[in-house]
């Protein structure tokens, strides 16, 4: 006699693992960063780049607005800046106008790693999307900026 409990499964509760939004957003995702760790030099992260393409966007800024520019917490925020900082691709400097805050920039290595990494960054969008057709693409990321 067999007495550990058994799992329900779909058949009893309707959950179907491989139709759950955040099962295919994950795989998205796998697929996206898999090509982008291929393509995106440096060895940058997606949340590196964003962080770099943002300053070099923007300019320089305090931590606090940038976090908050590319959707991150302020601890990611910190962790992110310190260790593109430690590779020489960032650099802090005390804002003229505030005292108590440090503007977060690009240094001059951080501006041709972005420059590079920018061009491989589009080639890495138009693979993950490569799949679908023109109106598909526009309306998942329609659909996905809804989400977010």
């Amino acid at each position: 006699m067999n007495d550990s409990p058994k799992a329900r499964t779909s058949a009893d509760h309707g959950y179907l693992l491989d139709e759950q939004i955040g099962f295919l957003l994950r795989k998205a995702y796998q697929r996206n960063s898999t090509i982008f760790s291929d393509k995106v030099p440096g060895k940058l992260t997606p949340t590196q780049f964003s962080v770099m393409h943002r300053l070099a966007e923007d300019g320089p800024m305090s931590q606090n607005r940038l976090g908050r520019s590319v959707a991150m917490d302020g601890a990611t925020t910190k962790g992110v800046v310190d260790r593109l900082i430690a590779r020489g691709l960032l650099r802090t400097t005390p804002d003229t106008e505030d005292r108590r805050r440090h503007l977060v920039s690009l240094t001059p290595d951080g501006v041709g790693l972005i420059d590079a990494a920018t061009q491989a960054a589009i080639e890495v969008s138009i693979e993950t999307l490569a799949p679908l057709r023109e109106r598909e693409k526009e309306t998942l990321l329609r659909l996905l900026r809804k989400l977010g």
